[in-house]
């Protein structure tokens, strides 16, 4: 079991019941239901329903190697590792404790059960006892300490696990705080914050948080010894990344599948459409907009599902001439988000309002869409002193993020503003993403707004790529932290928003319905709002 099915805990029932009447949506429920460590059969069993079952079509067939057309990009560690792509290829030899099921639960993969008390302070793990390192080693409580220790290990640039696990922190050694991880016996560990954070169930499920071996050295492709269903054959960046099956000791048994290749196209998606056309792949990692129905035409199937994943154009506060707030405040005032959507990704989504707060999470507050002005936002920018000073927005190149771009800069260049367009080949573009002073990055769903807010626009923290600090946001959301009843959240989330939205720091223009398209003969594959690829139990079907 993934989360004890006895575990119904009154401060579930009282969930359950605010559920019931409608109080908080359904899907809203079963995420921190799960969260607090009840079972996803008793979560449904509290609202009347019984919990869905993935229907099979057909009888899994054995064999065959599925090849996707994904970018390959570096492999380092998982806590370092900032994209998704990066982490898809790790996942398949990887594991977490934790993952984000279709239906926005959470389940155990490495973790059997997990206990979190009614204040969230305290967290017990309950690890798997079956599970084995590909190397023979035994999966016990010291790999998860080591992990964890690690993920709180705010020394080590670009730990973004660091954010996550902020509760755990001491702030003067910037490491894991003394008797905050705590080894109880061989497959059980507690955690114990000296605050309370809901989010760490939803962190353990987060695409870094995938756990490496003690004898990690350097490099996960120079050491790829994990608990996962395949093992690593090669990597070579922008090429090609190969995996074949884990032949014994994955405590789920074996694939159906003989391997998998990941196989990198660009960014073009023209290229994604000549290799299905030629038959090198079996199914993408991400449909465009532009190409849905040429995809389509091909007889191809399409699988779609509404996210949280979004893209920004972020301005850098602490950067000429972003360092003034009515520059930033102009900025997004002369941008109409409906247009960016349109021409962006062909509609594909729904307007944002400029805060990274989506309908789709629990706490979201409707504070209203944000002002559109052009003629109001040159006049603050004549005011501001910078009617001629050029602003470069830059992108990396050549698919929906790029159009995306560009329709934020046609927007400001009509507006009057003296704008620069400048892209980078995705394989620079990364590198340095995180300083750029004006530029767009996209962002992955994440299950509860203060979890995107603790990741991106707390003060200081490694993906906070707008250098947005404010005391006073810091402070609501650490307020926030501490409860998990997303209505009694949902206050501190409107101010939140609206503090974020003043400082003009993001555009924000739309929620993005993503898409992805396979052949007919791969069976059980589906596109997760994380974009995870999960392969334990996918198969190909004879033609």
């Amino acid at each position: 079991m993934t989360a004890r099915e006895d575990l119904v805990r009154p401060l579930v029932e009282n969930l359950a019941r605010s559920a019931r009447r409608d109080a908080m949506s359904r899907r809203e429920f079963i995420a921190t239901a799960s969260t607090f460590g009840a079972s996803a059969a008793a979560a449904y069993g509290l609202l009347g329903l019984k919990a869905p079952v993935h229907a099979q079509s057909s009888i899994p067939q054995k064999g065959g190697v599925v090849r996707i057309g994904m970018r390959v990009l570096a492999l380092t560690e998982p806590r370092l590792q900032d994209w998704d792509q990066a982490n898809n290829v790790s996942r398949q030899f990887l594991e977490p404790l934790v993952r984000w099921e279709l239906d926005y639960s959470f389940s155990g993969v490495l973790l059997d059960s997990w206990d979190v008390s009614d204040d969230a302070k305290t967290y017990t793990l309950h690890l798997r006892t079956d599970a084995l390192w590909n190397n023979g080693d035994a999966f016990t409580a010291d790999d998860v300490v080591f992990n964890i220790e690690r993920w709180c290990d705010k020394t080590v640039e670009g730990n973004s696990m660091a954010s996550r696990f902020a509760a755990l922190v001491d702030e003067e050694t910037q490491k894991a705080r003394a008797g905050g991880i705590e080894k109880i016996d061989d497959h059980t560990v507690r955690l114990n914050l000296p605050r309370p954070d809901i989010t760490l169930i939803a962190a353990m499920a987060d695409h870094p948080a995938l756990l490496i071996h003690p004898s990690f050295q350097n490099s996960i492709v120079d050491t790829p010894i994990g608990t996962g269903p395949f093992e690593l054959v090669s990597h070579e960046v922008g090429v090609k990344a190969v995996l074949k099956r884990r032949e014994s000791g994955w405590w789920g048994g074996q694939t159906h599948l003989d391997g998998v290749e990941f196989i990198d196209f660009g960014t073009e998606p023209m290229a994604i459409v000549s290799a299905f056309e030629a038959g090198e792949i079996h199914v993408n990692d991400e449909t465009s907009g532009d190409i849905i129905e040429v995809l389509d035409a091909l007889g191809l199937v399409r699988k779609e599902k509404p996210t949280a994943g979004t893209i920004v154009a972020r301005m850098r506060s602490d950067s000429a001439p972003y360092d003034n707030p009515d520059v930033r405040r102009a900025v997004q005032m002369a941008v109409d988000n409906s247009v960016v959507l349109e021409l962006g990704v062909n509609s594909a989504g729904v307007v944002a309002e400029n805060h990274h707060c989506a309908p789709f999470h629990p706490e979201y507050a409707d504070i209203g869409a944000p002002e559109y002005d052009p003629v109001k936002a040159r006049e603050m920018l004549i005011a501001a002193g910078h009617a001629e000073t050029e602003l470069e927005l830059i992108s990396l190149d050549g698919d929906w993020r790029q159009t995306t771009s560009d329709a934020i800069g046609a927007q400001l260049r009509d507006a009057g503003f003296n704008i620069k367009r400048t892209i980078i080949p995705g394989a620079t573009f990364w590198n340095d993403w995180t300083k750029y002073p004006f530029s767009t990055t996209n962002w992955g769903a994440r299950p509860l707004g203060v979890q995107v807010y603790g990741l991106a626009y707390k003060s200081g923290e490694p993906w906070n790529e707008s250098g947005f600090s404010d005391p006073d946001f810091d402070a609501k959301l650490e307020q926030a932290l501490g409860i998990a009843d997303a209505e009694k959240r949902r206050p501190l989330m409107a101010e939140m928003q609206q503090i974020l939205r003043e400082a003009g720091v993001i555009i924000q223009p739309f929620w993005q319905s993503q898409n992805l398209h396979h052949v007919p003969q791969l069976m059980g594959y589906e596109r997760h709002q994380q974009f995870e690829v999960r392969l334990d139990n996918v198969w190909l079907e004879e033609a």
